[in-house]
Parts: structure tokens; sequence; C-alpha cells
């Protein structure tokens, strides 16, 4: 992981591989190239002319954009890096978090092989360095744990491994010994780092990530962090009557398991409990995937490691509420003992299940946990799921569609999402859908309208939440797995997309923000 620090140094005199500084675009079309607060004395060493010089090498201000020159005489650092913040702020505003946390993103990407850099973009307030260590720890992420080290040995004899991320930030401008301050980054780096464990494990091969696996690393963490842990093996869920959850793993050498993560503050006054899918790998089962959408379906389970993460992270910060993470673990395979087409689970909640499709898997062991979550009567269940590819088609690759049974409950974690910098978007369950999942052999089939299909898994899941329970369901299908080049602080593979969700959500809750 990389380090971080807050730093009272001038960018003149740290000893650093690079400056990183901000700039935007001016406003109206003959504004030009502005750099941003915190680079004063960046710009001072260039003789005021940094912005010019910055456009002579084709420098926009465009978010994203990375611009690299040499630093200027008497530096100790060698190169300046420019990155683009996008438009400038209106009059008595400043530059939002979610830029910042972008920009420095970008920057720690493009500083992949570097030892140390020193960031001297806008700092208002101790928010903007939350965001700024929040952005540079999770644009620095690299999953390499697979990588062989006969292409490195180059690089090593140079003194450097240039795949390696950068090693080190200096936040410049920050105050560290101002309380705020140090509070933000240390969330920062609390969130990042659990945040960047949920990558890790939706990168993982599913041959060394099964649910017994999975199972280890949350009884580790937990161990670790003072969390009580709970796994039930397959002999538990079925002495249980936990036939989704059985059902969908039925086919594979690798039995299911149910973790319950508990973490508990002496002051909590409320009590809120997340849901993870956690499909290993996702075959399709019998209902087989089609070639070309198996290659990446060791994502399945993102869902179970956003819900691992958050509780984790909501033991790290010590937050006055109750959080409880239930992984709902299998894998889905096919095989002479898997669940067919035409069978019926009898779930934890007594409810009959008719199997129209064993690739609705995800469904079935969700419906399973989010029952058993019931029972503990939390103030509110939270699910996280790649559901249905019906949601990406709805709102794309980078936004993750919101249910719910209560409309204000909805709207609050839509707002919470936005406020963190995960795009979602609120989605209804229209009470009509309801009826395509009517089944002449059980009380509900796990398949209704093709149309509509992510409101329909919605509605599915409705069925088994607790009676005067408030639920929401986030489908993150589209943004939890990114199979295109890198952008902002997402790398390629595994986001941890949700993860900062959830915890925003406890801390509001903790602070009695939410009902």
């Amino acid at each position: 992981m990389t380090a971080l620090t807050l730093s009272t140094a001038a960018a003149t005199g740290l000893r650093a591989d690079a400056i990183v500084v901000g700039v935007a675009k001016g406003a109206g079309s003959k504004g030009g190239l502005v750099v941003a607060p915190g680079a004063e004395a960046v710009d001072k060493a260039y003789d005021g002319k940094l912005a010019s010089v910055l456009e002579t090498l084709g420098a926009s201000g465009g978010e994203g954009e990375v611009t690299k020159l040499p630093a200027p005489s008497g530096f100790k650092a060698p190169v300046v890096v420019a990155v683009g913040l996008g438009e400038v702020p209106e009059k008595d505003e400043t530059y939002g978090t979610d830029a910042l946390r972008r920009a420095a993103g970008v920057a720690a990407r493009a500083l992949t092989g570097s030892k140390k850099a020193a960031f001297a973009l806008p700092v208002e307030a101790a928010e903007d360095a939350g965001a700024l260590a929040e952005g540079a720890l999770l644009g620095a992420y690299a999953f390499d744990a697979y990588k062989g080290m006969a292409d490195t040995k180059a690089a090593k004899k140079n003194g450097k491994d240039a795949k390696a991320p950068l090693a080190e930030v200096a936040l410049l401008g920050g105050k560290p010994r101002d309380k705020a301050y140090k509070a933000a980054v240390e969330r920062a780096v609390a969130v990042a780092e659990e945040l960047n464990r949920a990558r890790d494990l939706v990168n993982t091969p599913p041959n060394d990530l099964n649910p017994e696996a999975f199972a280890a690393v949350a009884q580790a963490a937990a161990k670790e962090h003072g969390i009580k842990v709970q796994v039930l093996d397959e002999k538990a869920l079925t002495k249980g009557g936990f036939g989704g959850i059985l059902g969908v793993g039925a086919g594979s050498e690798a039995p299911p398991r149910l973790v319950k993560l508990s973490y508990t503050s002496s002051k909590a006054k409320k009590h809120l409990a997340f849901v993870g899918k956690g499909i290993t790998y996702d075959s399709g089962g019998i209902s087989l995937k089609p070639a070309g959408h198996n290659e990446t379906m060791k994502c399945d389970m993102a869902g179970a490691a956003a819900v691992f993460a958050a509780v984790v992270a909501a033991a790290r910060l010590g937050l006055e509420v109750n959080v409880t993470g239930w992984l709902a673990l299998a894998e889905n395979m096919p095989s002479g003992s898997a669940t067919r087409p035409g069978d019926v689970l009898r779930m934890y909640s007594g409810k009959t299940v008719e199997v129209l499709n064993t690739d609705a898997e995800g469904r079935l062991v969700l419906a399973d946990a989010i029952a058993k979550a019931s029972e503990d009567q939390p103030d509110a269940i939270v699910d996280v799921a790649t559901l249905t590819g019906a949601m990406m088609m709805a709102l794309g690759n980078r936004t993750f569609g919101i249910m719910a049974n209560d409309d204000a409950f909805r709207t609050s974690i839509h707002e919470i999402a936005e406020e963190v910098g995960e795009p979602s978007w609120p989605m209804p369950l229209p009470s009509d859908l309801r009826k395509g999942m009517d089944s002449p052999t059980a009380d509900i089939a796990n398949m209704g309208e093709r149309m509509g299909g992510g409101l329909v898994a919605g509605l599915f899941l409705k069925e088994f939440v607790g009676e005067d329970i408030t639920w929401a369901h986030l489908d993150i299908a589209g943004p939890a797995f990114h199979e295109g080049a890198p952008f902002g602080y997402t790398p390629k593979g595994g986001t941890g997309s949700a993860v900062r969700t959830l915890v925003r959500l406890a801390e509001h809750t903790a602070s009695g923000d939410l009902g």
C-alpha cells in the first residue's frame, strides 16, 4: 500500500521524484489554462508562466489529462506533473471533492514506478485532504499477486521496478497537527485499504477463491479487527434449511458458506445489516452461459467483497453503529448434482421457489441471507450484488441501480453514493411485474418478465425481507468490474464498487443523520 503523509514542506525544497500540480479550464471560450491553488510556489518558479508553458505543450486542463515537464532550476524534484481538474469552479466555490479525488488518482497512476511524489493540489479544508488521500491510494492500486518476476529483472537491475505502484505520497498544504486534517486522512487510509482489499478479492482467480477460502479471509480479518464471526458450512446450512444457498452450490465440489460478521459499538443506537452476493464463480449452472460470458465471472462475488470491506472499515473507524455483514458464498457450476431448471427449492424463510433458470442464482443466495438477517430486526438491510445484465443495459457500466421498499431511504442512499463519488440511480419496483413470477408449482419462480429484468430481481428479493424492515438493493453489475482502460482512480478489473457508499451510510447512521 502506498504510504501517505501530510506535509508543510515547500514544493521547491522537497526531495521527490515529481511534484504534482493541478490545472483547469478557464471560464468562457477565451479563459485559457488556469493553475489551481496549491501550486503557487511552482508557478512562481516558472516566473508565473507555468500555464503558458503547459498550453504550449498541449495541455487544456481537461479532467484526467496529464502533462509532464522538467522542473525549474533549484527544485529537488526533477519533474512537474500537471493533472487536469476540469472546469474552474464558479466564483466563491471550490473544486469538488470528487474532482480532487479523481485528479489524485490519475496522478498516482501516471507515477507508477516512482518512489515519492509531492501533491501540490488544492486543499481548502480537511475534507479536501481526505479526498486527495483517498484518490491517491485508490489510484495507486495494482494487483500483481500472480505476475512472474522474469520480466522485472532489468528494471530491478536499474534500481527500480517500473511496474510497482507509487510508493509514497506527501500531501502539501495540509495541516499535520490539525485534528480534523489528521482524522480525514486516517479515515481515507482505512477506507482505501479495505476497498483495495475488496478489489484484491474480486481479482483473485476462482481456483484460489472458493467459498471456503473467502470465509477464511473473512475469519482472519475479523480476528485482526475485533469483529465477531460465524461461518455456516454445508452441514450447518443443511440443518438450518438454507435451500437457496445449498441449491446454488449443489453442482460444485466446493461447498457453499454463509458468513456473518458482527461489528458492535457500545455507543450504538442503530443497527445496519449489509448482505452481499458471493458467487465465487458463476458458470450459469445447467443454464450454462454462452461463450464469451464466462471469462470475468470471478467477479460475481463483488457484492460480498464490498460488504466484507465495509464492515471491516466500520470497525477500523470505530463507528458508533452496529453493522452486521452477511456473505452468501457459493460456486455455481454444472454437474450431475447441480440444481436443474424446473427444480423447486425450499428457502430459509419457508417459501418455495421454482427455479426456471439456474443462471438467476444470485437472488437465491441473497434471499436466504436476507431472510436470516431479518431475524435480528436491524433498522435497515442493504444488499449488494452483481445481480443482472438488465441493469447494465439500463444504466451502463459505471452506474449502479438502487431499489428499495422505502422511497426516502432509496433517496438517502442515492445522495450518499453521489456524495462519495459513486454514480448511482434510483430505480422503481413496479408491482405489475410481480405477477410474472407466479408459479403453478411453487410460491414464486426465480424468473419473471424479460423486460425490466433488473426490477424483477429486486421484486423477488423484496419477498424475503422481514416485515416492517427498511430495505434497499444495490445492483452493481455494471461498475463492479471494469474491463476498459483505467480512468480517474478506477483500475482495470475489480473496482470495489459500493464500499464507500456503505461506509458513508454507516457514518451517517452513527451520527443520527438518517432516521
